[in-house]
């Protein structure tokens, strides 16, 4: 390939391992997840739920950097299911505020080890690179 075009190895692009590795963590994560009838996106919309209990969809939205048109369809299968309830702001009716139900809080309890039985499968980076990547890719993500 002439050196005018180096940019456009496949080689050249950050953005392509990282594709790469986003699709192979969150298919680690599918046998755990599948059972259980959720999605990866689903499953990390009640982690956030699990610790705030309500939440306004656009501040979801905000902290796992997905959109509302992304998030709408997600609650309404996961309100389908019982997870959750959605219900319209008394300050602003514009306002979607998104709760976990006792159903999804039962939830937990059945998600609780699915974080040590993925860290338990091995990985080819140590402890102390883990950090170090988790950082840099959060200085990626908020570099707006």
């Amino acid at each position: 390939m002439a050196q005018e075009y180096e940019q456009l190895l496949l080689k050249n692009q950050l953005c392509f391992p990282l594709y790469a590795c986003s699709r192979k963590i969150v298919s680690n994560y599918t046998p755990f997840l599948k059972p259980l009838g959720l999605t990866y996106t689903q499953y990390i919309v009640l982690m956030v739920l699990w610790e705030y209990e309500s939440i306004n969809v656009g501040k979801l939205g905000e902290i796992l950097y997905l959109d509302a048109g992304t998030l709408t369809p997600l609650l309404k299968r996961l309100e389908k299911a019982g997870y959750v309830t959605r219900q319209r702001s008394k300050d602003d009716e514009r306002v979607t505020i998104i709760s976990i139900t006792s159903e999804g809080e039962e939830l937990k309890e059945k998600c609780k080890d699915i974080p040590l039985k993925l860290s338990s499968k091995g990985s080819a980076i140590d402890d102390s690179e883990a950090k170090e990547l988790y950082r840099l890719l959060y200085k990626f993500l908020e570099d707006d």
